[in-house]
């Protein structure tokens, strides 16, 4: 069988500056990481951006997921190459870019795998996307140990701020899934060895540094919002900040190159912005704003995913992404596949592969409520694309297919995975008409940018750019009535909350809402830290909820559309370099483990260096 990695080792790369060359960058522009993989500057974006008219925005999500998940990364790939396949035959279509968060090499080594797409729709190299990439994470990772290292160091000699050890909420990280790490002691060794206290790890793409990175827009932006991440608190309760410790500059530097954005290419050569990657059911699970944004400045149509269901992926790309940036989608593609209906309608996930229309049928209750809540709740009309499984039947397809016609919700099969571009042709004419008319209108108030069409995601600041000052449009002051404002995008955004609600009714309204809970359970001690929030400045911040993504609920075991169900918050935490506040509800967890047979036992390197076992 003809695996993943054969097709990615097989394929013909064109080199990096061609790639770049496509979308109107010069070879002195990037910064090449070998001959097929490069980082853009963002001041080079900053000056591509100047004149740009901005593309329209794509975003893929997906219904609640199997273990194995859907296929929403191959399906956004799938879409960039069948808009690019369009465009070859109509150019006034335009160029298509995708906008992708990179893999952790936790799910890489574990059970779920790499997020480089599959089949022929793939990113590539693969092996190095998966595989440490141009360092990012790694980048991640020690700024936020550095932080870490620089409190306990504060602590060690003298203490000056009076910080409460057993108040201290940073943890360090490493981009593995280490269940050993979940809980541990530091600080032994004698009286050289620090202080003694209670700690734990987390995987690299759960950290506030992660979400920092994936938000900022500017090195100046970075530097701040790292300022502003609260480490501790002191025995008086005041809360003690990177900025407190001076340790907000060496972070920023370690920092600095990974910041720009990293261009690969798909299979079939379509230019792709790979950076940043937090998760989406313990962060907000979309890649960096920068690359978004990169790819607004430079394609005609900018593809990108928001991870796991649209209950978590796309809840957080609305309410937190695009209020931050003030863009806002054009269509929403809607991830569906038959076995997840199917594992929806009662079949043990052992069972999804055999066919079974009734079943396809009964698991349909997940997949309208969320084509509901994107139509109902943020007013955007979705576009259900079936990613197609060899084990699919033409009969559960047709079945599928006319129950979301019959509903009035657009659905078209796609066999990308198998056919690469070609196979998304009749995805990418869906969201195509969306977008054209089919999706949410476009904005066009008094001073508005210039677009190609309706639906476009607009500039940050009034004079254009979409990279200057490092402030996004959700972060910067209103501009006095009568002058030029943020584009359309953001006048036609509709979010699930408003920013001015308490904490705890934001939380409860998205769980009401978008989960259809009868209430939340939130504990006196969560009270109390949501009372301390809003009382230290915190309380119109937005709200990042982290519960299982297999269901609606926090009980991993509810499928389908459960209803009366109880949303348990267990903790929450501040992340006020980030912006916002996390929930944990339920059983989640920030550090994951490796199950029984993770996915390193089957990857090895062969004597002439190539790895095998990938995918």
């Amino acid at each position: 069988m003809t695996t993943d990695m054969d097709i990615a080792l097989s394929a013909e790369l064109d080199p990096i500056v061609d790639i770049a060359a496509g979308l109107g960058l010069d070879a002195q522009d990037i910064i090449p990481h070998g001959w097929t993989k490069a980082k853009v500057p963002i001041d080079v974006l900053d000056e591509a951006s100047a004149d740009a008219e901005d593309g329209r925005l794509i975003l893929v999500t997906a219904m609640s997921p199997t273990p194995a998940g859907e296929g929403k990364t191959t399906t956004s790939i799938g879409l960039a190459d069948g808009l690019n396949e369009l465009a070859r035959a109509n150019p006034d279509i335009g160029k298509a870019v995708l906008a992708l968060r990179e893999p952790s090499m936790g799910p890489v080594f574990g059970m779920k795998g790499g997020a480089a797409g599959g089949g022929y729709a793939q990113v590539v190299p693969m092996e190095d996307i998966n595989l440490h990439f141009t360092g990012d994470f790694a980048a991640i990772a020690a700024a936020n140990n550095l932080a870490a290292t620089m409190l306990d160091n504060h602590i060690h000699f003298g203490n000056d701020l009076d910080v409460d050890p057993r108040r201290i909420h940073i943890r360090r990280v490493v981009d593995l899934n280490d269940r050993a790490l979940r809980g541990v002691v530091v600080g032994l060794g004698g009286i050289n060895g620090g202080v003694p206290r209670e700690d734990a790890f987390d995987i690299v793409v759960a950290s506030e540094v992660m979400a920092v990175f994936c938000l900022a827009t500017s090195l100046a932006d970075l530097k701040e919002r790292l300022g502003r991440i609260v480490l501790a608190h002191s025995r008086g309760r005041a809360p003690i900040t990177v900025d407190d410790i001076g340790a907000a500059g060496a972070m920023t530097a370690l920092l600095r190159n990974a910041l720009a954005p990293n261009l690969v290419q798909t299979l079939e050569h379509s230019p792709a912005f790979i950076h940043g990657g937090p998760f989406a059911n313990i962060a907000h699970g979309c890649n960096s704003l920068l690359a978004t944004k990169a790819g607004l400045a430079l394609g005609d149509w900018v593809v990108t995913e928001a991870g796991f269901g649209a209950d978590l992926g796309a809840e957080k790309f609305l309410d937190i992404k695009c209020r931050t940036a003030g863009i806002w989608p054009s269509a929403v593609v809607v991830v569906a596949t038959l076995r997840a209906l199917k594992y929806h309608g009662g079949v043990d996930v052992k069972g999804v592969n055999s066919p079974d229309v009734s079943a396809v049928l009964e698991g349909m209750s997940n997949l309208e409520l969320h084509c509901t809540n994107l139509r109902e709740i943020y007013g955007l009309t979705p576009v259900v694309c079936f990613n197609r499984f060899p084990t699919d039947t033409d009969e559960e397809m047709a079945a599928a297919i006319s129950h979301l016609d019959g509903i009035g919700v657009a659905a078209v099969e796609s066999t990308h995975w198998a056919d690469g571009g070609q196979g998304a042709l009749a995805l990418a004419e869906a969201v195509v008409e969306a977008a054209s008319g089919g999706g949410a209108s476009a904005g066009a108030g008094e001073g508005a940018h210039a677009s190609r069409g309706g639906g476009t995601a607009g500039p940050a600041v009034e004079d254009g750019s979409l990279f200057v000052g490092g402030v996004a449009a959700g972060d910067a002051e209103a501009p006095p009535a009568g002058t030029a404002s943020v584009s359309g995008a953001a006048s036609r955004a509709r979010y699930s909350y408003e920013l001015d609600q308490p904490l705890e009714e934001k939380i409860r309204t998205i769980a009401q809402r978008i989960y259809q809970a009868k209430d939340v359970d939130l504990p006196t001690a969560v009270k109390r830290k949501l009372k301390q929030f809003t009382e230290e400045g915190y309380g119109d911040a937005p709200v990042c909820i982290a519960k299982t993504q297999y269901s609606l609920s926090t009980d991993a075991s509810l499928r389908g559309a459960p209803t009366g169900h109880i949303i348990e918050v267990k903790d929450v935490r501040l992340a006020a370099g980030a912006g916002f506040v996390v929930v944990i509800a339920g059983d989640i967890m920030t550090m994951p483990g490796l199950p029984k047979e993770p996915s390193a036992l089957k990857i090895d390197v062969t004597e002439d260096g190539n790895i095998t076992g990938l995918f």
